[in-house]
């Protein structure tokens, strides 16, 4: 279209060819209405929307693999950038430059042939430029920290339509803003990452049955007091449906999947997880020494685009009575069916970057998370679940993490809740100064102040 002047990708509308497809990602409960999708061939094309954005007032949303979907776009102009998947690997550096439709597991494969890895997260499939811009709490940030600390420049669209090339030196209170902004401050186009020594882990996941559910969450309670920061973990409480494509040991059961991703050799690995070995007979137990390239496998999330909603609650502590009340929500005996994890957080999260950012809550112990498959039609059993949770967790909450607030449905306390008060204060007067219009309002929003 001729409106879009030299936009080399295609643009597309409603009814037309493509359409549907493009708009609809990993989430498919509540997918993008668009106006109008520019499917960006490169940064160029994404500097020509959002100019063309800009001149006729309409919001812009911006979607590579759908998965962290905040709340749809109706209306407004969608910039798919699923078609920018450029990397470029600097062994002598350690660094990757990657475009902003590159997915993690792009990245992985390139960086391992020279002994690195980026520090990616559980899914290989994510978008790694809106994980990273999301704070990125990887399978190994107890030890190396957010995804967003290791981030050297970035290219931006703003929404006066200038390509920036932004450091640490050029623009500061930007580079500040971007990393844990999100999308509320340009279009990302690419950026350059630190990659780290790391070309092997100790890792896998340990399946617990039913029976076995309460005592193998206090233990790893207990547990992840003591371990160092080279281990990272999380433990899901899962309903697993009788079908199959899952493994037969884990079929129509409900399983506690402890996932372990340990930086230490395998010797200093076999030690530090003997004692939930020692809790019981494993359904499934993968743990040991993998490459860093199959990673993915540690959490084993399905490839396969669903409808879903997710919120989460990040705390100091994970007491006895939290986790027999989280039992109680969605344990084996629950009357609801969702998808309960617990991360250990801390380690180098907890510790400042050598770089300011925005990535907020960074104190935190634990993050708790609720995922609920979605059915074609709105659910009250799933509100009323949601509802339950935040009460459960009210009274312990320190916060959000923006990431993990997907599915359609984050609301502006939630996000504002995702960072300290002076925190988001400085962000909603940066947005003032850099997208006074908030013309990047369709995404985790931080209005101007």
């Amino acid at each position: 279209m001729s409106a879009y002047g030299t936009v080399r990708g295609a643009v597309l509308e409603p009814g037309g060819d493509g359409y549907d497809a493009e708009r609809t990602g990993f989430q498919t409960a509540s997918p993008h209405r668009p106006a109008v999708i520019v499917v960006a061939e490169d940064a160029e094309d994404v500097r020509a929307a959002v100019e063309h954005a800009a001149a006729h007032g309409m919001p812009v949303a911006v979607q590579n693999t759908g998965h962290g979907l905040p709340l749809p776009a109706d209306g407004g102009l969608l910039i798919a950038t699923r078609k920018m998947t450029g990397v470029q690997i600097d062994p002598d550096a350690r660094t990757a430059r990657i475009e902003a439709g590159v997915r993690w597991a792009q990245v992985v494969a390139a960086a391992a042939p020279h002994g690195l890895a980026p520090l990616s997260g559980s899914s290989p499939g994510v978008g790694a430029v809106s994980y990273t811009l999301g704070g990125g709490v990887g399978l190994m940030s107890r030890r190396y920290g957010f995804a967003a600390d290791h981030v050297r420049s970035i290219d931006a669209v703003t929404a006066d339509a200038k390509l920036r090339h932004v450091t640490p030196d050029t623009d500061p209170d930007l580079f500040w803003a971007l990393l844990g902004g999100r999308a509320n401050f340009g279009v990302v186009t690419g950026l350059e990452i630190g990659l780290l020594p790391v070309a092997r882990l100790y890792g896998g996941g340990l399946y617990f049955d039913a029976g076995l559910i309460p005592a193998v969450m206090d233990a790893w309670r207990e547990w992840t007091r003591t371990v160092p920061d080279e281990m990272t973990s999380s433990i899901a409480l899962m309903p697993v449906p009788d079908v199959p494509v899952f493994p037969e040991p884990l079929r129509g059961r409900h399983v506690a999947h402890v996932r372990i991703a340990c930086t230490g050799d395998a010797a200093d690995g076999e030690r530090l997880i003997a004692p939930l070995r020692a809790i019981g007979p494993r359904l499934i137990d993968t743990v040991g020494e993998m490459p860093y390239t199959d990673s993915g496998l540690i959490h084993n999330e399905p490839p396969v685009p669903m409808a879903y909603r997710a919120t989460n609650v990040a705390v100091d502590a994970l007491d006895g009575d939290l986790v027999r009340d989280l039992l109680v929500l969605a344990g084996p005996d629950a009357p609801d069916r969702a998808i309960v994890e617990v991360r250990h957080l801390g380690g180098a999260m907890a510790k400042p970057p050598a770089v300011p950012n925005a990535v907020g809550n960074r104190g935190a112990g634990y993050l708790v998370g609720l995922l609920s498959k979605l059915g074609p039609d709105a659910d009250p059993a799933v509100d009323a679940l949601h509802g339950r949770f935040g009460g459960l967790l009210a009274g312990r909450s320190r916060g959000q993490v923006l990431n993990f607030l997907f599915g359609g449905s984050a609301t502006p306390d939630q996000v504002r809740a995702a960072y300290e008060p002076e925190t988001y204060r400085r962000l909603a007067g940066l947005k003032a100064k850099y997208d006074p219009a908030n013309l990047f309002r369709l995404n985790h929003n931080i209005p101007p102040a």
